[in-house]
Parts: C-alpha cells; sequence; structure tokens
C-alpha cells in the first residue's frame, strides 16, 4: 500500500517554510489504518514484545490498535502531571529548552520486551526520553516503530541503539 496517498502535506504549518505530515488520513481510511496497524503488529511480534509503548497523543492512537491486535498490554508515555499515580520522568532536549516524559512506575517489569510505537519520527528526542523510562524500569526496548520517517532530522542517527521500524519516509519534499 502506497501510504503516501493517505499523508496530507500541510506546507508552512505549524509554521512558514515547514511541510507539516498529517497522518489522521490514514485513522480515516479503513484499510489503511488497519494496513498500518497490521505491519506494526507484525514487527512488534517479530521481536518478542510483550508490551506495546505509546507517547502522546498519537502513539495512544497507533499503539493501542497494535497491542490489542497482539493481546498484549499498551502503557503510555505522557506530559508531567498527567498520570495519577506515581510516575518517573525523563528530561530531554528541545531546539530551544527542555521538555518532559513521564511514565507510572508500576507500568513495566523488570525484562519486559517493549516495542515504542509512534506516529512520526522526526529528531529521535521524544522516542528516545520514551525509551529512556523504560530502561529506567528495568524493560528491554527491543524495537521502535513509526507511521513517517522524516529523514532530513536523522531521528534514526539519535536512535542509533535501537532497531527502528518505519512504514514510509520523507526527504525534504
Amino acid at each position: 500500500m502506497d501510504l503516501k496517498k493517505y499523508i496530507a502535506n500541510i506546507v508552512d504549518f505549524p509554521k512558514k517554510g515547514i511541510i507539516f505530515r498529517d497522518v489522521t488520513p490514514i485513522m480515516q481510511d479503513g484499510e489503511a489504518f488497519n494496513y498500518v496497524t497490521n505491519k506494526i503488529a507484525d514487527f512488534a511480534k517479530s521481536k518478542g514484545a510483550n508490551v506495546i509503548v505509546g507517547p502522546e497523543a498519537r502513539g495512544f492512537i497507533f499503539g493501542c490498535p497494535v497491542a490489542t491486535k497482539l493481546n498484549i498490554g499498551f502503557v503510555p508515555v505522557r506530559k508531567p502531571g498527567k498520570l495519577p499515580r506515581e510516575t518517573i520522568n525523563e528530561e530531554y532536549k528541545l531546539e530551544y529548552g527542555t521538555n518532559t516524559l513521564s511514565m507510572h512506575l508500576d507500568a513495566l517489569k523488570k525484562n519486559d520486551k517493549v516495542v515504542l510505537v509512534d506516529d512520526l519520527l522526526a529528531t529521535g528526542g521524544t522516542a528516545l526520553a520514551a525509551c529512556h523510562l523504560c530502561e529506567k524500569l528495568g524493560a528491554e526496548v527491543v524495537g521502535v516503530a513509526f507511521v513517517v520517517d522524516l529523514i532530513d532530522l536523522k531521528g534514526k542517527e539519535l536512535l542509533h541503539d535501537y532497531d527502528v521500524y518505519t512504514l514510509v519516509e520523507f526527504e525534504g519534499e
């Protein structure tokens, strides 16, 4: 399936010079959404994952159906203050400043095999921080899966310690 047909390219959003890759048309098409879910589920199964982890919000959207298909659990990664129980946190750098991600302290067990799922790989900072959260809890990140890879931003380089799986790439288009 040519997923590029299901990704809207929004020029100058959120600011001039940016081409925003909007994946919502994938979610609006049952066949495309099912295709993406199945491909990522096949990857996660091949890695022996017993839990899917996804950063908010689109990591929830793509990760939950994968977890359901594989009959395994899903763990959300959220912004600080959004999870009701005790959390661990990971601060990471942005172009201008820092951000923080949180996960419930009891979300993963030692030796869990995690595949992280998100919609888009850009610089890789969010994914790397989420991987670090998993590892702090003793889990092994066996793979990281994205629908879209913005290859110009070199996120795979930051995630070089992980098996990165992507379904479609965009380069400076």
